[in-house]
C-alpha cells in the first residue's frame, strides 16, 4: 500500500447534488477523514462560512477502506441564498492524516476545477428552469466521444469573467439530469477492470468474503482478482450451463442477443470494491495516476488484441475526465439507475427475479451494485429518504462486506422503495424508479414486468396535483419507436424477452393503462416534458392524447447515449422501416392503433432524408418557454455541433 503522501487528497468530486436556497448537498471521495470548510460568496450578497467537523451531523463520513472515505455533506444554511444570482464557493478540507497542512482548497487538490479566468467554482439557483441538460448510457470504452465533455464545453461558452463571473442565465442549465447507466457494471473493458483491481489495492478497499456463494468462486476477493479467469472469462465462475441455465442467462445471456445490445458480461463486476472503484474511475481524473493498465498475464492472443484496442479508447476517455469533474462542480446533478448500473435486464420479469435473487452469487452481485449506487448516486438525490437508519446501516455494512450483517443490509436495500424523488424546480422535476417498483405479470413469468406497479402509478398521480407543468424522468421512453416495440413484442410472444431488452411502457397492459390514465386525469398538468434514455439513440416525439376533452401537451425527449451508440447500419434500416411501415396513411399503422394518441415526430436537422432517430453520442439540451414547455430541443455533440430537432407536423400519425 502506498504512502499517504502519494495519494491525492480528493479522489473524486466535489459533485453538486440537490441544491436549494436553504440547503446544499455535496458529494466527495477522499483519501482520509477530513473536516470541511465551505465559503459561499453570492454576487452582491452577504458571504456565509461553515466549518464542519467530520463528526457533525451535516457531514456523513463513510469509510470503505484504508484510503477510501466518502463525505456526504447535507448542509442547512443559516440564511437563504438568493435565486438567479451566481454563487461562488470555496470548498476546503483539513485532512486527518495531514493536519499540519491546514485548510486546503481546490487550488491544491483540483487546480483545473474552474473555468478559464475564474478563481472559484460556482453555481446558480434558478427561480425558473430556462434550460437543462440530460442524457444516459455512458460506456467508457465505446469508441464515440463523451457527451459529458460536450456538456462542459457548453458551460464554458456561457461563462465569462469581467471583473467577476458573468453567465448567460437564459442558457445556463438549471440541472444536469442523468437518467441511467452512469456505469456499465456488466460491460467492463479489460483495461478498466485491471485499473479497478490496482486501485482497490492502492486504496486498501476492504476485503470482501465470498465464501458460500458458488463453488467455483474463490473464498476471498483478492483471490478472485488474481484468478486466471478474472479477465474476459468471468462466466466460468457461474454453475455449468447444464446445471443452471437460467442463472447463466440472467448474468451472461446478453452475449446471445443478436439485435439490440452489444456483446458483454465477460468482465462483469462482482465485488463491492470493484463497483466502488469503477465509480471513481469514470468520474475523476485524480485516481488514474495510481493505476496500472498493463496487459495482465494469461490472456489469449485474441484477448490481448481486444485488450489493447480497448486501452486506446480508454486513453481518450481519461483525457476528458478533468472536464467531467469541472462540469459536476458547477451544476446540480440528478441521477437515477437503469439496468447497466446493476446488471443487464435487471428485474426484467418474474422469472428473472426468481432466478437472480434465489441464488447467493447473483444476489450478492446485485446487492453490491445497489449498495454502490446508494453511496455514489442515490443518497444525493434525496438525502432525507436514507435517514432513520438506512445510511447508518450502510456506514457499518461497507466495513464488513461479505458477512452476515452485510447480507442483512442488502436484504433491506432489496425492499427499499424510496429511490424515486422530487426536486422543487419550476417546473418541478419528478424522477421515477422504473426498476424496483415493477408490476410483475401474473399470466406468465417470462412476460415483461410493467415498469411501474399500481401503487407507484397512484403515488405519481398524487404528486402531480396542482402543477401546471412538470419535468418527468423515465429511464425508458414512455412513448417509443413503434417498429422496435413491435419486434420486442414479437420476440416476447416467442418466449425470448431477454434477446431484445423487452422493457417498454406499453408491454404491460396494467402499466400502460395506468400511465395513460395519469396523462388523461382531469387534474393532471397541462405540460409534460418526459426525459428518457436507455435505447442508445436519440429522438423527440410530440404527443397529443385525445378523448372526451383535449389532453395535456406531451414532449417525449430521449437522449441516449452520453457515450454509446446503436449499431449504425441496423438503426438505419429500423428507422426507415418504421417510417415506411407506420406512415400516417399506412394500413399497418391504422390496423395497429392502440391508445388514441397523435404522435408528431421531430427530425434531427442535418441527418439524411427519412431519418427521425439520431445515432450520435452527446448530451441533450432542452430550452424552455415561459410556460414550462420546450422551446427548442437539441443534442450537443462532442465535436462541437448542435443538432436541433424540428417538428414535422405533416408526418403526424394516430396510434
Amino acid at each position: 500500500m502506498p504512502e499517504t503522501s502519494s495519494l491525492p487528497s480528493v479522489l473524486a468530486g466535489p459533485i453538486l447534488r440537490r441544491l436549494e436556497t436553504t440547503r446544499l448537498t455535496f458529494w466527495l471521495a477522499v483519501r482520509a477523514p477530513a473536516d470541511v470548510k465551505l465559503e459561499l460568496l453570492p454576487q452582491g450578497g452577504d458571504p456565509q462560512t461553515y466549518e464542519l467537523s467530520q463528526k457533525q451531523a451535516e457531514v456523513n463520513l463513510i469509510s470503505a477502506g484504508t484510503h477510501l472515505h466518502y463525505l456526504l455533506i447535507d448542509l442547512p444554511l443559516h440564511q437563504p441564498l438568493p435565486q438567479d444570482v451566481w454563487v461562488n464557493y470555496r470548498l476546503s478540507l483539513r485532512m486527518e492524516d495531514d493536519e499540519q497542512a491546514g485548510w486546503q482548497d481546490h487550488t491544491v487538490w483540483a487546480p483545473d476545477l474552474c473555468y478559464e479566468n475564474q478563481e472559484l467554482p460556482g453555481f446558480l439557483l434558478s427561480s425558473k428552469v430556462s434550460s437543462l441538460l440530460h442524457g444516459s448510457c455512458r460506456k467508457p470504452h465505446h469508441e464515440s466521444g463523451d457527451g459529458l465533455v460536450a456538456a462542459d464545453q457548453f458551460l464554458a461558452k456561457h461563462i465569462a469573467t469581467n471583473g467577476g463571473t458573468k453567465i448567460d442565465q437564459e442558457k445556463w442549465p438549471a440541472a444536469l439530469v442523468m437518467s441511467g447507466d452512469q456505469i456499465y457494471s456488466d460491460d467492463v473493458a479489460g483495461p478498466m477492470l485491471r485499473a479497478i483491481h490496482t486501485l482497490i489495492e492502492k486504496l486498501g478497499i476492504t476485503e470482501e468474503q465470498l465464501v458460500g456463494l458458488e463453488s467455483k468462486v474463490p473464498e476471498k476477493a483478492t483471490d478472485l482478482y488474481k484468478h486466471s479467469d478474472t479477465y474476459y472469462r468471468r462466466e466460468k465462475f457461474l454453475p455449468s450451463l447444464e446445471k443452471n441455465r437460467k442463472l447463466w442467462m440472467v448474468l451472461f445471456g446478453g452475449v446471445e442477443k443478436p439485435i439490440f445490445t452489444a456483446d458483454h458480461a465477460h468482465n462483469h463486476l462482482i465485488t463491492l470494491a470493484e463497483f466502488l472503484a469503477m465509480y471513481l474511475l469514470v468520474w475523476s481524473p485524480a485516481v488514474w495516476d495510481l493505476v496500472d493498465t498493463g496487459v495482465p498475464h494469461g490472456l489469449t492472443a485474441e484477448e490481448t488484441e481486444l485488450y489493447e484496442s480497448e486501452q486506446k479508447i480508454l486513453k481518450e476517455f481519461v483525457a476528458g475526465l478533468s472536464q467531467v469533474r469541472r462540469l459536476f462542480a458547477h451544476l446540480p446533478v440528478a441521477m437515477i439507475f437503469d439496468d447497466h448500473d446493476v446488471t443487464d435486464d435487471w428485474n426484467l420479469n418474474r422469472d428473472w427475479e426468481e432466478t437472480a435473487y434465489g441464488h447467493p452469487f447473483s444476489r450478492r452481485i446485485i446487492g453490491n451494485a445497489l449498495c454502490a449506487y446508494m453511496l455514489n448516486q442515490g443518497w444525493g438525490n434525496r438525502p432525507e429518504a436514507f435517514s432513520g437508519g438506512t445510511l447508518e446501516a450502510m456506514t457499518q455494512a461497507v466495513t464488513v462486506p461479505g458477512t452476515n450483517s452485510y447480507d442483512e443490509f442488502l436484504d433491506h436495500l432489496f425492499g427499499f422503495e424510496n429511490w424515486d424523488y422530487h426536486w422543487e424546480l419550476d417546473p418541478p422535476l419528478l424522477v421515477l424508479d422504473t426498476r424496483t417498483r415493477r408490476w410483475r405479470s401474473e399470466r406468465a413469468g417470462y412476460l415483461p414486468s410493467g415498469l411501474l406497479d399500481w401503487e407507484a402509478v397512484t403515488d405519481l398521480q398524487r404528486s402531480l396535483r396542482g402543477k401546471d407543468a412538470v419535468l418527468l424522468v423515465s429511464a425508458a421512453p414512455i412513448f417509443g419507436v413503434k417498429l422496435i416495440e413491435t419486434l420486442q413484442k414479437l420476440l416476447t410472444f416467442m418466449g425470448k424477452p431477454l434477446m431484445v431488452d423487452a422493457e417498454y411502457w406499453m408491454a404491460h397492459p396494467g402499466t400502460a393503462d395506468g400511465i395513460l390514465n395519469v396523462f388523461r386525469h382531469r387534474k393532471t398538468p397541462d405540460r409534460f416534458t418526459i426525459l428518457s434514455g436507455d435505447v442508445h439513440y436519440s429522438f423527440v416525439y410530440d404527443v397529443e392524447l385525445r378523448g372526451h376533452s383535449r389532453g395535456p401537451d406531451i414532449w417525449q425527449i430521449c437522449s441516449s447515449g452520453i457515450k454509446n451508440e446503436f449499431p449504425a447500419k441496423l438503426l438505419d434500416k429500423l428507422d426507415h422501416l418504421n417510417r415506411w411501415l407506420y406512415a400516417p396513411r399506412s394500413p399497418l399503422n391504422w390496423l395497429t392503433r392502440r391508445r388514441g394518441m397523435k404522435v408528431i415526430p421531430r427530425k434531427p436537422v442535418g441527418t439524411h432524408h427519412g431519418r427521425r432517430l439520431l445515432n450520435a453520442s452527446g448530451i441533450g439540451l432542452v430550452e424552455f418557454d415561459e410556460h414550462g414547455g420546450p422551446d427548442q430541443i437539441s443534442q450537443l455533440l462532442p465535436d462541437g455541433r448542435q443538432v436541433v430537432f424540428v417538428r414535422r407536423e405533416e408526418e403526424a400519425r394516430w396510434d
